[in-house]
């Protein structure tokens, strides 16, 4: 079969759900018991002595001894042993841990069958554009600012922010901000600064008037958590949806995860239809 055509057959639906069945058959298997672990019998298979020299290669970076491989399948059928006889005491029972770990290890069957559909670059460009808002670049600004300190400058706040943006007017977009304005702990300067950052640093109501500052002139007050400032916006770039190829591996990521959600979804919709729920219902504290 070419890898072309494999493919093909991993996108169709069908073959989804054959693999769900697939798993869903496995998930019994495992809920069910091994075939070969009858009660009051312990098999040790070939693959799971392969996996055990495999687990110690990689620790030891050397395959194990006779010896130590020996010690290995004793302390495999010493985990068996104990993991059967603790179940048939009940000791798995109304354990949150253990009961968490059965049910990671059952969705990681669906998993699988996730990680195997490779999507097509319609499907992926669809992706995109449904989810904008998580793939969309932000607006951004290039602008100076000078801040005003409302505590220092009290009553004479607005008649100093009006004489300062005089005298910067008059000097333009070359002057030296570090000896204007008040201490101020952010920079002076932010270069294609994207809008959730400068709403972080200075507020929304900061960024919602830089979107309406005229380009290329100081203006002012803008009044942000802080206090005010004059600012000068040299660049405003308009947020956009990237190309496909500009996010195609957090594209396909991320599709990849959707896809695993719904697969899990659909095996555990599956299993659901074997058992019957009921849900006591609640006393009443008179009761």
């Amino acid at each position: 079969m070419t890898v072309p055509l494999m493919k093909k057959l991993i996108r169709e639906p069908f073959i989804h759900f054959l693999l769900l069945g697939a798993a869903i058959f496995i998930a019994n298997r495992l809920v069910s018991g091994r075939a070969e672990n009858q009660p009051g019998k312990i098999v040790i298979t070939q693959g799971q002595i392969t996996s055990l020299v495999i687990g110690f290669s990689r620790t030891w970076q050397r395959p194990p001894s006779r010896e130590e491989l020996e010690g290995l399948i004793r302390d495999r059928v010493r985990e068996e042993v104990y993991s059967r006889e603790a179940i048939a005491m009940g000791l798995d029972r109304d354990d949150t841990i253990i009961r968490r770990r059965l049910q990671q290890k059952l969705a990681f069957v669906t998993d699988d069958v996730a990680a195997a559909a490779e999507p097509t670059n319609a499907e992926l460009a669809d992706y995109l554009k449904t989810h904008a808002a998580s793939f969309g670049v932000d607006r951004t600004f290039t602008f100076s600012q000078v801040y005003l300190d409302p505590n220092r400058r009290r009553e004479r706040l607005a008649h100093d922010a009006k004489e300062l943006l005089v005298q910067l007017r008059q000097r333009g977009r070359d002057v030296d901000l570090s000896s204007l304005g008040d201490t101020f702990l952010l920079e002076h300067r932010f270069e294609a600064a994207p809008t959730t950052e400068i709403a972080k640093q200075f507020g929304d109501k900061f960024v919602a008037k830089l979107t309406d500052v005229p380009i290329g002139q100081w203006f002012g007050p803008i009044e942000s958590g802080y206090g005010i400032h004059l600012v000068f916006v040299e660049e405003r770039a308009e947020g956009r949806l990237p190309e496909l190829a500009e996010v195609r591996d957090a594209v396909r990521r991320e599709w990849t995860n959707e896809r695993r959600l719904e697969l899990n979804e659909k095996f555990f919709q599956n299993l659901l239809k074997h058992y019957e729920v009921v849900v006591e219902k609640r006393r009443s504290a008179k009761s």
